[in-house]
């Protein structure tokens, strides 16, 4: 099953790339990028390193077998009154095997540290999902305002452009004079400028959508803010204990402590076995078998220096965690800090737009009876425009720190948006490589199968 599994993993991406999907909703664009992510695939394939890490040190608890060929030539002189000469020629295979019977614990304690430092990674490797799926998200919001504010730009140079001809219409038969004619003229020009500006923005957004997504985007639906608790301080509780962060820093100080207790089994003596057997060209066989007891007495304090440097890693690890924590604690209440900043704008701009839009309309009406000024109706138009501007961005806003909180608290991740996605089984691989098989055994066959398709 779990080799099924990650042959499934290994086409999901080549499959995201062969049939070219356009999103329209933004949990498409999360899976899509799910999918396409080189991050990803980057973080994965450091985890599967650190997986072959826990089989390396399992190995040194195993035989190790190994042989030896060798032939040799000798040529010697006898006496000098003599001069007679000989010349033989010999060879011998050997075949030793050694095997490590009792180190203090400390190859145990070896594994056992790997094993804590894949966790570590694994814990990495969500931590680089959650920067994934928020870049999505910032980049599918970042498209929709750059379009809307598009829009709204555009729809601004068609309205200058009205009031530039009713104000020429209004000079010609006198009621303004050339002063609002050029202002409206001003108007017009700044306003062009700042839709060449908005169509560059366009442009850029949709250059970084291309990056986080890995297509271009297509018609993107309105995407509501995600759902979320309204305590902070249980969101802040429930981050700092399951934040990916801090359980990573958690399984650094695990294998810090756990390298203090190598680091002092490497005073212990060591037992292992050896064992040879030899042939050479005459037929004539040897064999040899014996244990070997021993330890270090003295090397210059190297040993000790070691305990000491481990236990400086611990109390730095032990640091470390309580920084992550620290700073996940502070990123969420900052990410709920800038959420209700973002409702606040969002309601604000709604009565602006409203207030605005009321005045816009009876300025305007005013200007055609003569009881306005085109500026006026310039300046009018202006606010309205900003308004409606100030609302664009404050929806986007709003629907982005949303997701932040959800990435300050650790729950970014396809499995908790349901993206309904085949997600990586961080486990699957480990599996099969954490028994150190053989090249030549079934288990050691299907591993060569699984990282031919990965690759």
């Amino acid at each position: 099953m779990k080799l099924r599994h990650i042959f499934a993993l290994a086409f999901a991406g080549t499959a995201a790339f062969a049939v070219p999907v356009k999103a329209d909703n933004l949990a498409s664009a999360l899976r899509d990028a799910y999918h396409a992510s080189g991050l990803l695939d980057q973080n994965r394939a450091v985890l599967r390193a650190a997986d072959e890490d826990v089989a390396q040190s399992l190995a040194a608890l195993r035989p190790v077998v190994t042989w030896q060929a060798q032939a040799l030539y000798q040529n010697s002189s006898g006496a000098p009154d003599t001069g007679n000469l000989s010349d033989n020629l010999s060879a011998t295979v050997s075949v030793t095997a050694s095997l490590l019977l009792a180190d203090g614990g400390a190859s145990a304690l070896a594994t056992e540290t790997q094993k804590e430092l894949v966790l570590q990674t694994r814990q990495g490797l969500i931590d680089v999902e959650q920067q994934v799926l928020f870049r999505a998200v910032d980049a599918y919001l970042n498209v929709r305002r750059s379009s809307e504010f598009l829009a709204l730009r555009r729809s601004n140079v068609a309205l200058i452009q009205q009031e530039l001809r009713a104000a020429r219409d209004r000079f010609e038969v006198g009621e303004v004079t050339r002063t609002d004619v050029s202002l409206a003229e001003a108007r017009l020009a700044s306003a062009r400028s700042l839709l060449a500006a908005a169509e560059g923005q366009l442009v850029q957004a949709n250059e970084e959508y291309r990056a986080a997504v890995g297509r271009a985007p297509g018609h993107l639906a309105v995407v509501n803010p995600a759902r979320l608790q309204h305590d902070v301080e249980a969101a802040r509780a429930f981050a700092v204990r399951n934040h990916p962060n801090v359980r990573a820093a958690q399984h650094g100080v695990t294998a810090a402590e756990l390298n203090i207790r190598r680091a002092e089994a490497a005073l212990n003596p060591r037992l292992s076995l050896q064992g040879t057997l030899g042939f050479n060209d005459e037929g004539n066989s040897t064999q040899q078998l014996g244990l070997t007891y021993g330890g270090t007495i003295y090397q210059g304090g190297q040993l000790q220096s070691v305990i000491r440097q481990a236990q400086a890693n611990r109390d730095a690890a032990r640091a470390g965690l309580l920084v992550t924590t620290q700073s996940i604690s502070q990123q969420v209440g900052n990410a709920y800090a800038i959420l209700a900043v973002a409702r606040a704008s969002r309601q604000a701009s709604d009565l602006q737009i409203r207030a605005a839009r009321t005045a816009f309309r009876g300025v305007r009406e005013e200007a055609t009876l003569g009881a306005r000024t085109t500026l006026d109706v310039l300046n009018a138009e202006q606010e309205l425009l900003d308004a409606q501007a100030n609302m664009i961005s404050a929806q986007a806003d709003e629907v982005v720190a949303s997701y932040r909180v959800l990435a300050a608290m650790g729950l970014l991740t396809a499995e908790h948006l349901n993206l309904g996605v085949q997600s990586y089984d961080p486990a699957a691989y480990y599996n099969l490589v954490r028994e150190a098989p053989s090249a030549v055994s079934e288990q050691g066959q299907a591993l060569d199968r699984v990282l031919e398709s990965l690759q």
